[in-house]
């Protein structure tokens, strides 16, 4: 099933090539990529009928839009200008999305740690919809993140639409950096801040969600790391270079390759990617731009082979600069801003729609 509006296509991978923005309310936009996930984990009869099906209440122009048809050379009186129609279609299409009923898949999310991020907004939309959810979290902050869990302060972040909370059916241990327990050098052995944790590497957490849940539907890879991230590619060494490919890059590859075998034909694998893949982004150093780039080819290959053998959909989006205590941690630069600060300063100058950016709609895709 083909969007009926290619240009306004989401997901960037191998089979998708063009992502355009979609402007829409505030937790709007990681709803229409429940939706998209929705579509790749089986929905495909909800999501048709939702993002085909036009609204009686909808003018007429918007009706035509969400049935797909083309208005090429028609003119649309729509408050008199093509950028409020996009919101509106936008709008629509993101409202219909929230219909997708994802009851009985299991959705393991990886790279959630607190709940300021991406990963952890995508996580509630899924939840939204109805998914079992599962968390892969690294093992030094696992225990921070399971007691931040359990406070009243986090009830506001938990809320669903229904107003109960999210509920997080298990949380699993997860260092994307290795991928059996033989790759794990002494020094992560014996440190303190793993001890305790159990089996973390993504092959054994691969076996324990097998065990588990006996499947995943929707595979979320929300996780990077650039040890020398601060540094100017000039600056940056072999070793940092390579860290950043392995942790941002190289999991990608290494958790397709695991849980492709125990996802439904059908099932849908997605990936966070930054402008930085292809353009310069100062201040974002240490090998992340090159790990961003090779995280979308590897992607647009993934798709091809991972489609072809298994069936399932493998696609990455680029976000916006968002303020995660992750992003935060990068450090001060010129003028004592930290560069998620400056990468925010700059898109509020030179962004069409200047309005701050939130994880509930930061998936307001380009």
């Amino acid at each position: 099933l083909k969007p009926p509006l290619p240009a306004l296509s989401p997901l960037r991978g191998g089979t998708s090539g063009a992502m355009a923005p979609l402007a829409a309310r505030r937790s709007t936009g990681l709803a229409a990529v429940a939706g998209a996930l929705g579509l790749a984990a089986g929905s495909l009869q909800a999501l048709s009928r939702a993002f085909l099906a036009p609204s009686p209440s909808s003018p007429p122009a918007l009706r035509g839009l969400t049935t797909g048809s083309t208005l090429a050379g028609a003119s649309v009186d729509v408050a008199g200008s093509s950028h409020v129609l996009a919101q509106a279609r936008a709008a629509l299409l993101a409202r219909k999305a929230l219909k997708v009923d994802l009851t009985g898949k299991v959705a393991f999310i990886a790279g959630v740690a607190d709940t300021s991020g991406y990963g952890w907004a995508i996580a509630r939309e899924l939840a939204n919809a109805g998914a079992t959810v599962l968390i892969g979290t690294w093992p030094p902050v696992l225990k921070l993140f399971e007691g931040t869990l359990k406070k009243a302060s986090t009830n506001e972040a938990r809320k669903l639409d229904d107003g109960s909370l999210m509920e997080i059916a298990k949380i699993y241990p997860l260092d994307a950096m290795f991928d059996a327990p033989e790759d794990v050098p002494e020094d992560v052995k014996t440190n303190k801040r793993y001890a305790g944790v159990g089996q973390y590497t993504i092959g054994e957490v691969v076996e324990q969600v097998k065990a588990d849940y006996g499947k995943v539907d929707i595979l979320v890879h929300s996780l990077a790391n650039g040890p020398e991230v601060t540094k100017p590619l000039l600056e940056t060494s072999r070793a940092g270079y390579l860290a950043a490919s392995s942790a941002s890059a190289y999991s990608l590859v290494s958790m397709v390759s695991r849980f492709a075998p125990m996802m439904p034909p059908g099932g849908s694998v997605l990936s966070l990617s930054y402008i930085a893949s292809e353009r310069v982004i100062p201040g974002y150093g240490g090998g992340m731009s090159s790990a961003k780039a090779q995280l979308e080819s590897d992607t647009r290959t993934l798709a091809w082979e991972a489609g072809r053998k298994y069936g399932i959909r493998v696609n990455t989006i680029s976000a916006g600069p968002l303020k995660s205590r992750a992003a935060s941690a990068i450090g001060a630069g010129p003028g004592g801003k930290t560069f998620i600060e400056r990468a925010i300063d700059y898109s509020t100058n030179n962004a069409p729609l200047t309005l701050p950016l939130y994880a509930e709609e930061g998936l307001v895709l380009w």
